[in-house]
């Protein structure tokens, strides 16, 4: 737990008093986190998406569709960490938690939940981890690594498993946790609380597993408990979702549940009960799969008599895996539609995600908006909304979108950074989108030559600056840099300037 929990106890007692008389009682929250999911997966957001997706279509026309959401990485950990942080990842690290790797938060930083067990919150996280843990705490002195080179890994009699794993969920702000934390890293086991279920006895061996249904299984060797089935995750997951919001109805305290999906992310594996249930393969029917856990996680809500009075989130942490180039050249369904970009890219498809909120007695229901916001600013919102004061040193990058959401103003954010790898940003300002590289593609750029002449995108024009109007070229096709140096000028600066700063939230831009 944080340094500074006895000063944050005092806030919390004396903002407790000082939240708006609409939300009393202090409204529960429900993010729905999924993994890899394109802009373009779900149906409201894509009439040619080849993946039916009615609970999450249903969500949007019951609350607010943002279509310029995004996420503040193109990759999984540093999302997380941003969104339950609000401060961008860039301040602090760039890459995943790689397995068995430490926590991504030091201890004085304010987390989502533990702001919110604060004002008296119950804060629970089911489903995808991938924030770290102190593995090394139970690790014996004298272990030693099997195998060689990338295939080198912990036995898993080189673990205490009886003993409780420190710096996870527990110690930043969340009273219950159950998940895997990683699908596909190691160890393949549950875990409850700050302990594993199941001790791991054995090497990961995906051959005692049912046969993938597309891609690679993509998981690193390591520890695995014999019992282990990767694809229960979703459906048992789902059950742990279900029974903790029901559960929650008896009590007297409002509650705060971060369910994260391990899904649409490799292993692309959905339940045979799906197979054939989209028209874009495999990764459709885990997409419809995903959407269908969704539908019962809201339907708990509203057969509890919760749902009234609970803000629900649904966004994912990036764009979608480059199985996605084999998937429209195989099924015609672009995940980013209509983007540029997949996963890792600073191209829009990167990190531009579904956004949606559902907020009764705040949001209107089937409302969409085309304001630019972040997945970090649910931090600051929720916070404005609880009546809570943020320090200055703590959610630095958050901004308030609670006026947003009532409809009250047209926006809130002008700008945002993007990033996935060091020294490779893309800033928005407005309509304009730079980037300080000469690509925004990361990976597979292989596949890239080939899907950019199947959509009519003209040959790179070797510029070391690319500048896009989002206005007018949402799918990135004509870099006007060379036309505009006065905006490249003005935005590498504005960079520069956030990122040295160390803040870019409204309420801190006078603390100078």
């Amino acid at each position: 737990m944080r340094n500074t929990i006895l000063t944050l106890v005092a806030w919390g007692l004396a903002t407790a008093l000082s939240y708006s008389d609409e939300l009393d009682p202090l409204p529960n929250i429900l993010i729905i986190y999924a993994d890899d999911l394109g802009y373009g997966d779900l149906g409201r957001y894509n009439p040619k998406s080849k993946i039916p997706t009615p609970h999450l279509d249903a969500l949007a026309r019951s609350g607010l569709r943002f279509t310029d959401g995004h996420s503040s990485s193109g990759i999984c950990t540093p999302s997380r960490y941003a969104l339950l942080t609000g401060r961008h990842h860039w301040r602090k690290f760039y890459g995943i938690v790689n397995a068995f790797g430490l926590s991504a938060f030091s201890s004085e930083r304010l987390t989502l939940p533990e702001m919110l067990k604060e004002q008296g919150y119950a804060t629970a996280a089911i489903g995808k981890w991938h924030l770290g843990w102190d593995w090394e705490a139970i690790r014996k002195p004298h272990a030693e690594k099997v195998g060689e080179g990338r295939r080198a890994a912990w036995p898993p009699e080189a673990f205490d498993w009886g003993r409780r794993i420190p710096d996870g969920p527990l110690a930043h702000g969340f009273d219950h946790y159950f998940g895997d934390t990683v699908i596909n890293f190691p160890p393949y086991c549950w875990i409850e609380d700050d302990r594993v279920v199941d001790a791991p006895d054995t090497l990961m061996d995906t051959s005692l597993w049912k046969p993938i249904k597309e891609g690679n299984w993509e998981c690193r060797p390591g520890p695995m408990a014999s019992s282990w089935d990767p694809y229960e995750n979703i459906p048992e997951t789902t059950r742990r979702g279900v029974a903790y919001i029901r559960e929650q109805a008896s009590t007297n305290k409002p509650f705060f549940l971060y369910f994260a999906f391990p899904s649409p992310h490799a292993p692309i594996i959905p339940n045979d009960a799906f197979d054939g249930s989209s028209e874009a393969g495999p990764y459709g029917d885990f997409v419809n799969e995903t959407d269908d856990a969704c539908g019962q996680l809201l339907a708990a809500l509203e057969e509890s008599g919760q749902a009234d009075n609970t803000l629900v989130v649904f966004s994912a942490d990036n764009g979608p895996e480059h199985y996605a180039y084999t998937r429209a050249e195989k099924y015609g369904h672009w995940s980013s539609e209509p983007l540029r970009g997949l996963k890792r890219d600073i191209y829009e498809g990167g990190h531009r995600v579904p956004f949606i909120v559902r907020w009764p007695g705040i949001t209107k229901p089937d409302m969409v908006s085309k304001a630019l916001v972040s997945q970090i600013d649910i931090f600051a919102t929720i916070a404005a909304a609880i009546g809570f004061e943020l320090p200055d040193d703590q959610a630095e990058d958050s901004h308030n979108l609670l006026p947003l959401l009532k409809g009250d103003v047209a926006s809130i954010r002008s700008s945002h950074i993007h990033n996935t790898f060091e020294d490779r940003y893309a800033i928005r300002d407005g309509a304009w989108l730079l980037l300080n590289v000469d690509t925004g593609y990361e990976t597979r750029r292989d596949a890239v030559a080939e899907w950019e002449s199947s959509r009519g995108y003209a040959p790179d024009d070797d510029q070391p600056i690319e500048l896009y109007n989002l206005d007018t070229d949402l799918e990135q096709r004509s870099n006007v840099a060379g036309e505009h140096p006065e905006v490249v000028s003005s935005l590498l600066k504005k960079l520069d300037k956030i990122r040295t700063q160390g803040y870019s939230a409204p309420r801190l831009s006078n603390r100078n």
